[in-house]
């Protein structure tokens, strides 16, 4: 008997949710062929056997959280009996610790042992299997069907283009919902979810950012009164970006809190905080300090379709040296956004506003643009942050 144990899926995760098994207990199966698509924090991934060999077993079902290193599968392999593992049982659910590495264990990011020979083997990204059918509904829709325990693909859509409405809802009959409900001191239905996929990493990320970094804000605003004619607002801010991590690498930069290392980068990977309806995700924008406007422009573009398609591969998200939130786009001025280690700064754009400023003789409306700077203030000092924003107020105030 041969055991199976989930690979590190790349980046260190932790963990991953198994989505749909492609075999079944009984099955034989080849080398490389797929075994499980299990959903990490940015992508389903299919995972491919590591061997030939009949199904004995397989660990958890749809919706389980596995932990990195944990048993998979059970293979009998040729030559082999069908004595059960003593370690794992038939159809046993994920345990709560993760399992020590083995020899055998496989790799789908990097290398595959198969028999006797170590076959690469590249991640295969794809979307999470489609629901009963493509729902197009709003945030507020959504969590409003949430409340009341409505399964959105079950609601006639009246939308102009085919999305549900707040209408639509309430002339929809509420079945029994899909947890047990609790009644608050409103009357109102309440009930509890788990969460999993990228919102799951999402909370981890942030209770370890908020464990790790000493972060401290800076707040100032950018005027923008001297553009001349039409000009792409992120484009602007990613090259003021660039010239302020050129100036001040101490901010484009990673830092190991252990052992107290600050690695200055000479070129800008930078991740693009996207809002998908799974959650915040981070695709890389890659040396895109050195592009230009045009390029930047079709990169952006590239980059966020693939995002929403959840189509990006585990390369276009990892290690980026500083983050961009545009969170303006939707809302809010000012922010206080949270840094992902190993990285010491992000920057938030707030939302375009015009503002009544003073100036010689009286007063005028400017069109100012808001500026959040966190950073990381174990290695990065008050007057670096703010020389940093400094680059940038004075790029962002250039006619072109």
């Amino acid at each position: 008997m041969k055991i199976f144990h989930l690979p590190d899926l790349g980046e260190g995760l932790t963990e991953a949710e198994i989505v749909e098994w492609h075999v079944q207990v009984g099955d034989t199966v080849a080398t490389d062929q797929p075994l499980v698509a299990m959903e990490t924090a940015k992508a389903v991934v299919d995972v491919p056997a590591p061997w030939g060999g009949r199904i004995h077993a397989l660990h958890g079902k749809p919706g389980d959280i596995v932990p990195t290193h944990a048993p998979l599968v059970d293979f009998e392999t040729d030559g082999e009996d069908a004595r059960p593992s003593e370690t794992s049982p038939a159809h046993a659910g994920p345990k709560a610790v993760s399992a020590p590495p083995r020899e055998d264990q496989g790799s789908v990011v990097g290398h595959m042992p198969a028999a006797e020979s170590v076959v690469p083997e590249q991640a295969i990204i794809r979307k999470r299997p489609a629901e009963k059918r493509t729902v197009k509904a709003l945030p507020k829709v959504r969590r409003r069907a949430r409340e009341l325990g409505i399964d959105l693909s079950r609601v006639t859509a009246s939308g102009r283009h085919g999305e549900t409405t707040l209408a639509d809802l309430q002339a929809h009959p509420v079945g029994a919902p899909p947890t047990a409900p609790r009644s608050s001191s409103q009357g109102q239905a309440s009930q509890t979810e788990t969460l999993r996929g990228t919102r799951r990493i999402m909370a981890q990320t942030m209770a370890l950012a908020r464990d790790q970094v000493a972060a401290t804000t800076l707040f100032d605003d950018a005027d923008l009164e001297a553009w001349r004619g039409r000009q792409d607002i992120t484009v602007r801010v990613i090259r003021a970006l660039a010239k302020g991590c050129a100036a001040h690498p101490a901010l484009n930069a990673w830092f190991n809190g252990e052992t107290l290392e600050h690695t200055l980068h000479g070129h800008l990977d930078l991740g693009l905080a996207v809002d998908t309806p799974d959650g915040l995700i981070v695709p890389v924008l890659r040396d895109i300090g050195r592009a230009e406007p045009g390029k930047i422009r079709q990169e952006l573009e590239r980059i966020k379709k693939k995002t929403q398609a959840r189509a990006l591969e585990p390369g276009e998200m990892a290690n980026p040296t500083f983050t961009l939130s545009n969170f303006g786009m939707i809302a809010g001025r000012y922010a206080t956004p949270v840094i992902v280690p190993p990285m010491v700064a992000i920057l938030g754009v707030g939302r375009l506003c015009h503002d009544v400023i003073a100036v010689m003789g009286g007063i005028a409306t400017h069109r100012r643009l808001p500026l959040s700077l966190t950073f990381d203030h174990r290695c990065v000092t008050g007057g670096d942050a703010c020389r940093f924003l400094r680059i940038l107020i004075d790029d962002l105030a250039e006619p072109s």
